[in-house]
């Protein structure tokens, strides 16, 4: 199975859970996205790699239109009965591949992505197909978990995190993240970090990670160095507490 399908398998049988996922549905960065997207007037929003559309309602009601874009049609389906549910008429949704838009140059006013890029399969080229698609002076915000810059506790995330997801690619570091963007052509800056306490039996449920997997993922971190079960808050019933950060860029004017 290519990585195309395991996303759009993994991601059609839970589409309804990352609706009400606690997680998903709040947060800070939300309010941010919405202020960011007030900054443009009435943007034109693409919302990339959307699920369950928690991105795209934050910024809909200052947006003058917004396309949630996902490769899971179920998870555009749930988008469209909360959409309309919540009267969030300027939504619209439509399938396909990050890395192969099908929008005009110079589409959107912004790029938005929240907690999808760590399942793509090749970030540079999405991040050249969220360049082409943007105006000039346009602006793309990104949301994900970011891996520790040790060592150790990065393998232990990635592994956690592949057990628990098998559409998993990989959790960025922030400067590696600076590195795609920089040779994506856009400017940057790191706009905001915070932690996430993962509840461990919602963390997995709401994937349906199966029941061996489960405990490889317990065993693991039972047998995890202590110093990388205190960077990840380990708690005795296996919740934890990871990273989270938005970077802002934005692709310049042109000389």
């Amino acid at each position: 199975m290519q990585q195309h399908d395991v996303v759009t398998e993994q991601f059609g049988k839970t589409a309804n859970a990352y609706l009400s996922s606690a997680v998903h549905a709040q947060g800070a960065d939300l309010v941010l996205m919405q202020e960011c997207a007030r900054r443009h007037g009435k943007p034109a929003i693409l919302d990339l790699g959307c699920g369950a559309g928690h991105a795209s309602f934050a910024v809909a009601p200052v947006a003058a239109s917004v396309v949630a874009y996902d490769l899971a049609q179920p998870m555009l389906d749930v988008v469209d009965c909360a959409r309309a549910q919540r009267g969030l008429h300027n939504i619209r949704t439509q399938q396909g591949d990050v890395a192969r838009l099908p929008f005009s140059d110079a589409s959107f006013d912004m790029v938005v992505t929240r907690f999808s890029a760590h399942h793509w399969n090749d970030v540079a080229t999405a991040l050249a197909e969220a360049w082409r698609v943007l105006r000039p002076n346009g602006t793309l915000l990104v949301v994900d978990i970011v891996a520790p810059k040790t060592a150790l506790y990065d393998s232990t995330l990635q592994a956690v995190e592949m057990l628990r997801d098998a559409s998993h690619v990989r959790d960025y570091r922030s400067c590696e993240w600076g590195a795609k963007f920089d040779n994506a052509g856009f400017t940057h800056s790191l706009r905001s970090v915070w932690k996430l306490t993962m509840q461990f039996d919602e963390w997995v449920a709401r994937m349906r990670t199966p029941a061996e997997r489960v405990a490889a993922i317990r065993n693991l971190f039972d047998g995890a160095p202590e110093e990388a079960r205190s960077y990840f808050a380990l708690q005795e019933d296996y919740s934890f507490s990871i990273d989270a950060a938005m970077f802002e860029a934005t692709k310049p004017q042109v000389q």
